[in-house]
């Protein structure tokens, strides 16, 4: 069994990973409604991304005698300017993500909790990812026109995109 602040900590990951998910899936509905299917396409993959790693925090729940407790997720963004405003959000989503992860990091270490910050090392290595796509797509999305022939590459581009465990 872990110490109660940080089953309650993972327990709050847990969560915020599946909000993450919400998230994605509701930036593709973005994409979906405007006919960009391959941009809709790679926030599904991500949002089901974002439910596998919900996903891991619920395993290691369990693994640790602990039980896994679901939240309400709040109602994501549904509404967008542009398709450089959902990749901003995204970016900033990733950010308070890596933020999260960063905190348990510290409290599983103030605590001691070995098993918790070996667990944790694989989020921090998917965080340096994540952020890092996010950044990239944005400095390919800077002066091009939603919709244009350099975006409409990006968008088949993504239209080939699956989900990668691991």
């Amino acid at each position: 069994m872990l110490p109660a602040k940080l089953t309650l900590a993972l327990n709050n990951q847990f969560n915020n990973e599946l909000q993450a998910a919400h998230s994605y899936t509701a930036m593709a509905a973005y994409f979906s409604k405007k006919g960009y299917h391959g941009f809709a396409n790679f926030y599904l993959v991500q949002s089901q991304e974002e439910h596998f790693h919900a996903m891991k925090f619920y395993h290691f729940l369990v693994t640790m005698d602990e039980k896994p407790v679901l939240q309400a997720l709040a109602e994501p963004k549904n509404h967008y300017a542009d398709a450089m405003d959902v990749l901003e959000s995204s970016l900033a989503q990733e950010k308070d993500v890596t933020s999260h992860i960063y905190a348990l990091v510290t409290l599983a270490a103030d605590l001691q909790e070995h098993a918790t910050a070996s667990f944790l090392d694989w989020f921090i290595e998917e965080q340096m990812e994540e952020e890092k796509l996010f950044r990239d797509i944005i400095t390919r999305m800077k002066n091009i026109e939603e919709g244009g022939e350099y975006f409409l590459r990006m968008n088949d581009e993504f239209a080939a995109r699956r989900m990668e465990e691991g």
